[in-house]
């Protein structure tokens, strides 16, 4: 064999082989999963949360615009483990060209937006006791009046983390202790997503050694729905996966990234 020969061999061997994610997940767990989901909606607590805590799994939920008569079942679901995230009061986005422009985000200051959030801290923590909370931005902009804050929000110091709105292949095989918790990746999925496309997305987690935040909204109802029968499919395959994926909120595995413990 030719030196040349050896050397494509090489290449073409490291190339097959994905780079091994930096992070150390617990009980030699292979990735992390999250399961999050947003804008407090009735299905995620009749169909999500019974089935995540008969399988013993804790998710984050970001909590926007809560109805007086929710406000036990929501503060159950923080007593049960679960996290709950900032996502602002009014869930206010960009104007898309129709409705009303007054109540979009284009009418706010970086001053008013960065106010909002603090005031949903104040309710959350009235909901689950913490002082401090992570933040999914609305609509996955972080725009008030055009003008991005994020950096605003960073320097103020209001939230722990910001959950963006998309995951590329370099995200699931990266070192999430290295990462900017500031931009946190996820992904979305369409209505009609079927269990095993659910499921590929842990998957892939799994072979890259890095974290796959999942994003849903309603669940076997509301809008922008993944069917309960899909959700299900998932929670299942996470359940006879234990060993090789660690599922936990948000900021458990974002806390954990950056100061593992070697002796959990």
């Amino acid at each position: 064999m030719t030196m040349k020969t050896l050397l494509a061999l090489a290449l073409s061997l490291a190339c097959a082989v994905p780079a091994e994610a930096g992070t150390k997940w617990p009980n030699g767990a292979k990735a992390a999963v999250v399961l999050t989901y947003d804008d407090t909606l009735n299905s995620q607590l009749d169909h999500a949360v019974p089935v995540l805590d008969a399988a013993g799994f804790k998710a984050t939920f970001f909590i926007t615009g809560v109805r007086p008569e929710a406000i036990p079942r929501w503060r159950d679901v923080a007593a049960n483990g679960h996290e709950l995230g900032n996502h602002t009061v009014r869930h206010a986005c960009p104007f898309s060209g129709s409705g009303d422009r007054s109540q979009s985000s284009d009418a706010y200051t970086t001053e008013s937006m960065l106010k909002e959030i603090e005031q949903q801290n104040v309710f959350l923590t009235s909901l689950d006791g913490k002082p401090t909370h992570g933040f999914a931005s609305p609509c996955g902009q972080t725009l008030a009046g055009g003008h991005d804050y994020l950096e605003a929000l960073r320097a103020a110091k209001l939230v722990t983390y910001v959950r963006g709105v998309w995951t590329s292949p370099d995200d699931l095989r990266a070192d999430v202790g290295k990462m900017d918790p500031m931009h946190t990746p996820s992904r979305g999925f369409p209505e009609g997503v079927t269990g095993a496309q659910l499921i590929d997305f842990a998957k892939e987690a799994e072979a890259g050694g890095g974290m796959a935040v999942y994003l849903f909204h309603g669940v076997g109802g509301d809008y922008l729905q993944v069917s309960d029968s899909a959700h299900r499919e998932l929670i299942a395959w996470l359940a006879a996966h234990r060993s090789e994926v660690w599922v936990t909120t948000l900021q458990g595995a974002l806390e954990w990234a950056r100061h593992p413990n070697p002796e959990k």
